[in-house]
Order: C-alpha cells, then sequence, then structure tokens
C-alpha cells in the first residue's frame, strides 16, 4: 500500500530493463483469442489486466504499431511482450506483474479466433518441473538469469545480467 491507503503494484520484463509502478486499482483483468494478441504475445492468448497511470522507473518499452489504432510494448532487451495501447487506454501483460496470482480474468475477448484446444487445457495431465528430472537431468542445476519478482537497485547483487 502506498501512504495514501492505495494498493501499488510493480512489474517488469525477463531481464529487468524495463520495470513499472502502479497506485491504485487495477481495471478488468481480460484474455484475448484474437489472432493479433497470438502472434504479438506468441501464444495461445494475451492475459492482460486495464491499467490507469503507469510510471516506467528503468527503461520505456519499445514499441510496435500492430494496426492503425493499437501499439504494442515490448522490452527492447529481452522481447518480454508488456503492453496493448488503444485510443481508450492500456492494458498491461498479467504474467509481467510482480505477484500476478489476485489478477484473475473476468473476461474473454477475441473468441472468433480461440483456438480449438484451449478450453480442453484444463483436461490436460499435469505434473510439477522436478517430476521432468528424468526426461530433462539439466533442471536440477538451472540458474536462472530472469529479473527478480521485486524491485532492485540497478548492478545490485539481486539484479542478474545474462551472459
Amino acid at each position: 500500500m502506498s501512504l495514501d491507503n492505495r494498493p501499488v503494484y510493480t512489474g517488469g520484463c525477463q531481464c529487468g530493463a524495463v520495470r513499472f509502478r502502479i497506485e491504485g486499482a487495477l481495471g478488468r483483468a481480460s484474455i484475448c483469442h484474437c489472432r493479433m494478441c497470438q502472434k504479438a504475445f506468441g501464444n495461445l492468448f494475451a492475459p492482460l489486466v486495464n491499467v490507469g497511470k503507469v510510471v516506467w522507473t528503468r527503461e520505456e518499452p519499445a514499441r510496435f504499431q500492430s494496426s492503425n489504432h493499437v501499439r504494442r510494448g515490448f522490452c527492447p532487451t529481452c522481447g518480454t511482450p508488456l503492453t496493448y495501447e488503444a485510443p481508450d487506454g492500456m492494458a498491461l501483460a498479467i504474467g509481467a506483474f510482480d505477484d500476478p496470482t489476485g489478477i484473475a480474468p473476468e473476461i474473454q475477448f477475441g473468441t472468433e479466433a480461440e483456438l480449438p484446444y484451449v478450453a480442453g487445457l484444463a483436461a490436460l495431465p499435469r505434473r510439477p518441473t522436478l517430476e521432468d528430472l528424468e526426461e530433462a537431468p539439466f533442471l536440477t542445476d538451472v540458474v536462472s538469469y530472469q529479473h527478480p519478482d521485486h524491485d532492485t537497485v540497478p548492478g545490485d547483487a539481486a539484479t542478474r545480467d545474462p551472459a
């Protein structure tokens, strides 16, 4: 919480070059299945949350004009998709928040382009990462170079720069 009791949200890209801070309530969280969002995220859909004023606490994202109305923001260093910017406001990628657990989508958009197998994802078999050790033994000594899920001082030991 901020000094005036407003919630504070922070987040950023995978490498930590782009970081953001939001004070105040978030808007509606959604999933967009449209083909433009699939391509922008390189994924099956884009999980987004509408935001008010965003303060970029490190670099700002680079932007790609994906249509005559929409720009997509991404980290110029690591490529992490971050924003959807339209005339009616900005949305941020839910996964880019330091703590995305409380940002649950409330609606799905662009469902005409939903991939036919998305509805069945919850029924697929599930297993934790460490159960993959037999098939992927390299997982036992993985060292993450991702930025931690909290703000750091640039140059701090907690911030890792990929080699």
